[in-house]
């Protein structure tokens, strides 16, 4: 991680621990927004207005936070108007790094080797880890914000009528949404990660059966609903619903030790995460062999590095994603 602006130690996967030994994950440090007309945004400081390429978008196909974003840059129209680069899959031991891996490329924009030079450059003072997602501006030389709660609900509104598709945070739905994310991140989004990297038997098993709490309850809610979480719409919590399922029977379910059931064991959420699959655009944002590549390098769960070769997720192309730079 950085600290002083500083590389000091090898990358490792646990952030922080609870008294319990429980995963404890780090606190977004940017949180400036994009308005239409560059008011400041629920957090941060203005002088960030919509403007089409201004921005870039740094993320990582394995993981599920980035891959929020890239969702719905998607489904908001916004690949001419925002650019990406996605960084290679496996962890180095300073972390994310640049263009090796197919499917990935050099940082145009920065000509950082790794993620960490992005965070410096921004903050040559910063503490703490260099994580994705990240949105860029271009034209300040700043990150605007690396939460990925954030950037999704400003790739929704924050462009105005640089963007176009559906509404992801409608304002008749926005309290079930709140409350659905309140739920689901806890338990299962952040759950799964709680379960892999607890450090305690306490720990895990908490965090274990929080995760299939969880699944149950969606699974008997989507048997009697449908066919998104809140009916015919398609809202943000399906975003960061499917990213953790797509993830699931790949990584979590063997490596995160969340193994009392696959996600192929659960025909409704099974039949969901389809749904979602067949969205235009959505399947181009997931490449299993991202995943578990990705995945399979932290070497603390997986010392030796060999990545499984199954489970195939039919239907998938090899990933090209548009206005990578």
């Amino acid at each position: 991680m950085l600290v002083d602006g500083k590389w000091t130690a090898d990358w490792q996967p646990v952030q922080a621990s609870d008294t319990k030994g429980g995963f404890v994950r780090q606190v977004s440090g940017f949180r400036n927004w994009v308005t239409p007309d560059g008011s400041a945004g629920p957090t941060g400081a203005g002088g960030f207005a919509a403007e089409a390429n201004r921005y870039h978008l740094y993320v990582a196909l394995i993981c599920p936070w980035a891959s929020r974003t890239l969702i719905a840059r998607k489904l908001k129209g916004l690949e001419d108007v925002i650019s990406v680069s996605v960084v290679n899959p496996q962890l180095s031991d300073q972390g994310w790094t640049f263009g090796f891996y197919p499917g990935t490329g050099p940082d145009d924009i920065n000509n950082a080797t790794y993620m960490h030079e992005i965070y410096t450059k921004a903050d040559p003072h910063y503490t703490g880890r260099a994580t994705v997602p990240v949105l860029w501006d271009k034209q300040a030389g700043t990150i605007v914000n690396n939460e990925s709660a954030d950037i999704v609900r400003m790739l929704n509104t924050g462009f105005g009528d640089l963007a176009s598709g559906p509404d992801l945070y409608p304002e008749a739905l926005r309290a079930e949404i709140d409350a659905l994310n309140a739920e689901i991140y806890p338990r299962l989004n952040n759950g799964v990660y709680r379960a892999g990297f607890a450090t305690t038997q306490l720990a895990y098993e908490e965090a274990f059966d929080g995760v299939f709490a969880m699944l149950d309850t969606l699974e008997t809610r989507l048997q009697h609903g449908g066919p998104f979480l809140l009916g015919a719409a398609l809202t943000e919590a399906d975003i960061r619903l499917f990213v953790t399922l797509v993830r699931f029977d790949a990584a979590y379910h063997g490596l995160f030790k969340c193994n009392l059931r696959r996600l192929a064991d659960y025909p409704a959420l099974s039949a969901y995460q389809a749904t979602m699959l067949a969205v235009p655009g959505v399947a181009g944002t997931v490449s299993i062999e991202h995943i578990k590549a990705g995945y399979y390098s932290i070497k603390a769960l997986n010392p030796n590095g060999i990545v499984p070769k199954g489970p195939d997720l039919p239907g998938l192309a090899p990933v090209s994603v548009e206005g990578q730079n």
